[in-house]
């Protein structure tokens, strides 16, 4: 199999289905010529042409709103938000309008798009306040919409064909810091990973922590360094955030007894909560220590400067001090 990148699991993943089906369309800012400010599409406008890769306006409400009347004509649009911070003009349409369609139309109706768009920062992201902030709690918390948020190539690619073929809108979110700060093997052949079902990446008996996007390999990090003083931690990766795999998380806590919850967005009302609310429910008797979690700070994003980014950002260190804080317990 062949190493790519996460951007190219993206691409790769569009031109396939593009290929496949022709009622794929993309459409948003810089999409076509430019091939996207990341190179996400790069290529799809010299195969498939101007009227299936779009170039729009700067008009995120415009870009989603054209995108769910497609869907609703029979299409399969995919809809680019150049970066996640600059969605909200475009809430009202995905909120009132694509996430209610088969609710309000008693099942008559539905709204097969996918929304994408980079997200997310680092240290040496130099994202700033409009160019790093971690939104998914806003959509997770909306019936109607499925939440994604891969952490390598693999799932990339699966994860997007897979959301292609959904016949609900969902929101696919690519954290800018991986897009190629990693290779990973990717089958040239088809294959799908489920949306709403997450993976063990380490195993562990000690401790639980579920995590999703690129704080997973944070996670990693950390869990590997506690492994030298043999407390062994159990990594999840949600994958998607909702649905969340609701069985998948039960079973980890109940089976270690402690859990972190771990994410790059501010903390509080965040998916942490859930995921936290969730355990409390279903695994209380089960728990040999308080449900943790660790994220974001309360600033609306990861400051420019390195240093300050440094005090935002979670890092290795910060979530393995948090780790044997509750292995102390």
């Amino acid at each position: 199999m062949p190493e790519i990148t996460y951007v190219e699991a993206i691409r790769d993943a569009l031109r396939e289905e593009m290929r496949r089906d022709d009622r794929v369309i993309v459409i948003g800012e810089d999409v076509g010529v430019k091939g996207g400010v990341f190179g996400a599409t790069a290529g799809l406008f010299q195969e498939f042409g101007e009227e299936r890769v779009i170039d729009s306006p700067l008009a995120e409400a415009a870009i989603v709103g054209v995108a769910i009347g497609c869907a609703l004509a029979g299409l399969r649009p995919v809809a680019e938000i150049q970066f996640l911070d600059f969605i909200p003009p475009a809430m009202d349409q995905l909120i009132s309008e694509a996430a209610k369609i088969r609710y309000r139309s008693n099942n008559d109706w539905s709204c097969p798009m996918v929304v994408r768009a980079p997200c997310g920062g680092g240290v040496h992201v130099h994202g700033a306040l409009y160019h790093s902030q971690m939104l998914e709690a806003l959509f997770a918390h909306v019936p109607g919409l499925k939440v994604v948020l891969p952490s390598n190539p693999y799932d990339a690619k699966g994860l997007l064909l897979a959301a292609l073929r959904d016949p609900d809108p969902v929101c696919f979110f690519e954290h800018k810091g991986l897009y190629r700060s990693m290779r990973q093997e990717v089958p040239d052949e088809e294959y799908l990973v489920p949306i709403g079902r997450g993976r063990i990446v380490r195993p562990g008996r000690d401790i639980s922590c579920f995590t999703y996007g690129a704080t997973v390999h944070e996670v990693v990090t950390a869990a590997e360094s506690l492994s030298r003083d043999a407390i062994e931690v159990e990594v999840v990766d949600l994958r998607t955030v909702r649905p969340l795999d609701r069985d998948l998380i039960v079973e980890s806590a109940t089976r270690t007894g402690k859990v972190l919850v771990a994410h790059e967005a501010n903390l509080a009302v965040g998916v942490g909560a859930e995921v936290a609310a969730l355990v409390a429910e279903e695994c209380f008797q089960a728990l040999d220590g308080p449900v943790m979690r660790i994220g974001g700070p309360e600033i609306p994003a990861i400051p420019f400067a390195e240093s300050l980014a440094e005090v935002y950002c979670l890092g290795p260190r910060k979530i393995e001090s948090k780790l044997r804080e509750l292995a102390a317990y």
